[in-house]
């Protein structure tokens, strides 16, 4: 097994994940099998109870791991699947050190950092290693290491002092540091300097590890006076030095590693010679390249609660990326904080609230994803009727699903105090209710997590067809709360098809109306295993919907990808007149790449 170490220095936030998950992809087109791990150093056993504003959205994994969200962007990368233990935070160590300790396995010897702890994270990386994510039996041939935060951190130093010892251990040619660094240009002074990376190295090396490749983060590209001093005074060689330059897009930075050719530097480090020096994934330059080029928008509403961080929806952003560019589409964002859209905010703040149904109003799709509490609830149920009355494309995931169905019970059957269980336990009309299986004491680990099966109820239902006219799909959830089976015959007699249910049939995972251009709520998070080339059936739906290409999509849908979707290329006619022409106020933001348009109402990403 090799072993590929990617650090950061000087700042957090510099694109550690990106550049990994880049590193993976172009080894992965050498022809080598890649497994990916993240360390994070915080205490928390995982990242489920974490608010969304803390640390952005949590990642849900097939086996129910609730992680951190760069796995995400591995699994995206890599196409593979990862499971919980491929995220190493330092209460999962300290728990399975201290599980020990108490059941004896240490005989009586006092417990410490080192050698303990250090030789439990080293345990813990060569055990997940070995752990086959790509469908194949045996171990990968690579396993990519990500540490998170930077160096220097005092919650990092048991695993600098462990990868220090692991690097020793399993030998030069088995190990390559990846030091991820900034080159800062100072206005005051328009050139690059390279001082904080010098620190950044000395203060690495310090610590017992010493970088074989330095990714250096920059505005713009720099040029080889920048690079002759690097390598002279971080005594890394020039042929090492990577220039990680701001590109138009993320699925860009393999192609930056490819051209200055860092995987033939890592392949040497780690003597791999019978590997195949050419990275082939034509495709992936091909997608890169397409986003780019698209001009035609297409405005998606996102009705939130976390809309002031755009890392809380990094999952269902990367998921209508990659269904706007199967549909040849630019992808427009607009925020729309849900409780901007209640009566109170108008109120207290009308420009916000005009603003807010402005934002709503002028959008091609409604989406409203996932979330917890009741701060935003009747904006988000406004967003839904709003879309259900004017015939606009909608998409409900999780929370989303759950408040359409309180808003058809509410105006559709008339029952004005339909509620959740969740934000009104003594609702006389519970359309959402706790799972009998929930825990009430404990947050970590008790919702309903991971890959379940959801069966199909009938084939004449867009989401079936979207989905190739399977009997059953496979989609990972995270929830607490589930609509209530009592209610749904009542639902359905007035319009309301349950179209996808579990494997007992109590438990609704799909909503749709039939009577409607795209109306689809579902109670798992489909974004979670949409990739590039193989974009999610249903954020495909919302996408065709609201660009005037379902009808096509849905005569083409016996394979939902970019090869068989094969959309039209040219300007549709929006139904907001939006054109070729992004609206006022919209906004590319620089360094959220991916060439998706924001453009918000509080927005501070």
């Amino acid at each position: 097994m090799k072993y590929v170490l990617v650090t950061g220095g000087v700042v957090s936030g510099l694109g550690k994940g990106v550049t990994a998950s880049s590193i993976g992809l172009i080894l992965k087109a050498c022809g080598l099998r890649i497994t990916s791990i993240k360390i994070d150093p915080y205490l928390n056993t995982d990242a489920g109870t974490m608010s969304p504003f803390e640390h952005g959205e949590v990642f849900v994994l097939d086996d129910g791991g609730e992680v951190d969200l760069d796995l995400g962007n591995y699994e995206r990368f890599l196409d593979i699947k990862l499971t919980r233990d491929n995220n190493i935070t330092t209460g999962k160590i300290y728990q399975s050190v201290l599980e020990k300790e108490r059941r004896g396995d240490y005989l009586g010897k006092t417990v410490q950092v080192v050698p303990h702890i250090t030789d439990a994270i080293q345990e813990w990386i060569e055990r997940v290693a070995a752990i086959p994510v790509d469908g194949i039996d045996g171990p990968a041939d690579v396993c990519v290491i990500e540490l998170g935060g930077t160096i220097g951190d005092i919650e990092s130093m048991p695993f600098i002092e462990a990868l220090g010892q692991f690097s020793y251990r399993v030998g030069p040619s088995n190990f390559c540091l990846i030091h991820v660094s900034l080159v800062p240009v100072l206005d005051v002074v328009g050139e690059p300097k390279t001082k904080p990376t010098q620190h950044s190295v000395r203060g690495l090396r310090s610590l017992g590890l010493t970088p074989n490749i330095l990714a250096c983060r920059s505005r713009m590209e720099f040029d080889e006076n920048i690079r002759d001093k690097l390598s002279r005074l971080c005594h890394v060689p020039m042929d090492n030095i990577i220039n990680l330059y701001d590109v138009s897009n993320i699925w860009r930075v393999p192609m930056l590693l490819r051209d200055q050719k860092a995987h033939e530097a890592i392949l040497k480090i780690l003597n791999l010679k019978g590997v195949s020096q050419v990275p082939a994934f034509s495709d992936w330059i091909s997608r890169a390249e397409l986003c780019d080029k698209l001009h035609v928008p297409v405005r998606i509403a996102m009705v939130g609660k976390y809309t002031g961080l755009s890392d809380s929806y990094l999952s269902v952003l990367k998921a209508l990326l990659h269904a706007s560019v199967a549909c040849h589409r630019k992808l427009c964002i607009d925020w729309v904080p849900a409780s901007d859209l209640e009566d109170a905010t108008a109120k207290q703040n009308l420009e916000a609230y005009k603003k807010a149904w402005d934002l709503l109003k002028g959008a091609d799709g409604v989406l409203v994803p996932g979330g917890f509490g009741d701060r935003g609830i009747e904006g988000k149920i406004l967003a839904a009727k709003y879309a259900r009355q004017n015939k606009i494309p909608y998409f409900g995931i999780c929370l989303g699903m759950q408040i359409s169905v309180i808003e058809y019970a509410r105006n559709v059957l008339g029952l004005e105090d339909a509620n959740s269980t969740e934000f009104e336990p003594n609702t006389k009309n519970p359309c959402v209710i706790f799972m009998p299986e929930g825990s009430k004491t404990h947050m970590g680990g008790t919702m309903r997590l991971g890959s379940r099966r959801t069966f199909f109820q009938a084939k004449e239902f867009k989401s079936v067809i979207l989905y190739g006219n399977k009997n059953f799909v496979d989609e990972r959830h995270r929830h607490r709360y589930e609509v209530n089976p009592d209610m749904v015959p009542k639902l359905e007699e007035a319009g309301l098809r349950f179209t996808g249910k579990d494997e007992t049939g109590r438990r609704m995972e799909i909503i749709e109306l039939m009577d409607h251009p795209y109306f689809v709520g579902v109670q798992f998070h489909p974004e979670f295993k949409s990739r590039p080339g193989k974009p999610s059936a249903l954020f495909l739906g919302l996408i065709a919907a609201a660009s005037g290409q379902l009808d096509t999509l849905i005569k083409k849908s016996t394979g939902v990808t970019e090869a068989s979707v094969g959309l039209a290329t040219g300007t549709i006619k929006h139904r907001y007149g939006n054109g070729t022409k992004l609206a006022n106020g919209t906004n590319h933001v620089n360094g959220s790449p991916d060439g998706i348009y924001f453009n918000g109402n509080g927005l501070h990403a």
